[in-house]
């Protein structure tokens, strides 16, 4: 993993200005700026088509902005990879893990093969040396020897989701983007994997960007938050703050849709016949 500590303290490693999507004539971002420092965690908070998504696609380079700049690890990335030496470079610097783990591994693929693959790209390293460091990612993700062998379709939907993250870590990137990659998993394995991103910060110095709407999984993860809002930031601040005490609001409406401990759902009235 590449140390926090080579990109300057006085610069963030991930920095965001101005970032404008179009998509025809709806804008979907308009006028998103933030910063994430080094082994910093910051979370991007709205409903569905608030524009977080847009914003880390654009980021990781799946999108191209209509205006604004995108700087991580001191380079620009605001235009596309002119080289393939550049998209390389590029996914050593930011790397993401979608929600659905399954349909980004490729299912002919074992779990070291997929691991494998990502470190002949971007390291080069000669087989033993690679081998040596499926065994450390698949591993440092909770995953044994018999695992590190299947296929995806034989794994549970957080083993994949291990996997997933593995084969992003593999890369040695210095910010790691979460595009809801817990939404999808029952809330004991989401908090087996919410432990295991806060001990992967902690051991790497990463840092961490978490697009998320579920404030509780935000709240355990991050330090900083920004609230989105038709693909404005409305809001923004410590995540303690930010949840404890909203100023907008459409954050206080956020905060209010959470469900509270014994909440149950209202069933509705049924007609009675004739």
């Amino acid at each position: 993993m590449v140390d926090a500590a080579t990109v300057p303290v006085s610069e963030p490693t991930l920095e965001v200005a101005g970032l404008r999507k179009l998509f025809g004539d709806h804008l979907a971002v308009d006028d998103v700026t933030f910063s994430v420092p080094a082994s910093g965690s910051l979370a991007i908070v709205g409903e569905s088509g608030s524009g977080k998504t847009t914003v880390a696609k654009m980021i990781v380079g799946l999108e191209a902005p209509s205006a604004g700049t995108i700087r991580a690890c001191g380079r620009d990335r605001s235009k596309a990879a002119r080289t393939s030496t550049e998209r390389r470079q590029r996914g050593r610097e930011v790397q993401i893990v979608f929600q659905d783990p399954y349909t980004s591994l490729d299912p002919r693929q074992t779990v070291e093969d997929t691991i494998d693959e990502v470190l002949r790209l971007h390291h080069g390293w000669p087989q033993d040396r690679r081998r040596e460091r499926i065994v450390e990612l698949t591993e440092l993700v909770g995953l044994d020897a018999r695992q590190t062998r299947a296929l995806p379709r034989t794994l549970s939907g957080g083993q994949r989701q291990r996997v997933a993250i593995a084969r992003a870590l593999s890369a040695e990137p210095q910010v790691l983007i979460l595009d809801e990659s817990v939404a999808a998993l029952d809330v004991s394995i989401q908090a087996q994997v919410l432990n295991l991103l806060a001990d992967i910060r902690d051991e790497t110095g990463i840092s961490f960007v978490l697009i998320s709407h579920d404030l509780a999984v935000v709240r355990q993860l991050t330090d900083e938050t920004v609230v989105m809002w038709q693909g404005r930031i409305v809001e923004r601040g410590p995540t303690a703050r930010v949840l404890d005490d909203p100023q907008d609001d459409y954050t206080k409406r956020l905060r209010a849709s959470v469900p509270r401990p014994g909440w149950k759902p209202q069933r509705r009235a049924v007609a009675e016949g004739p």
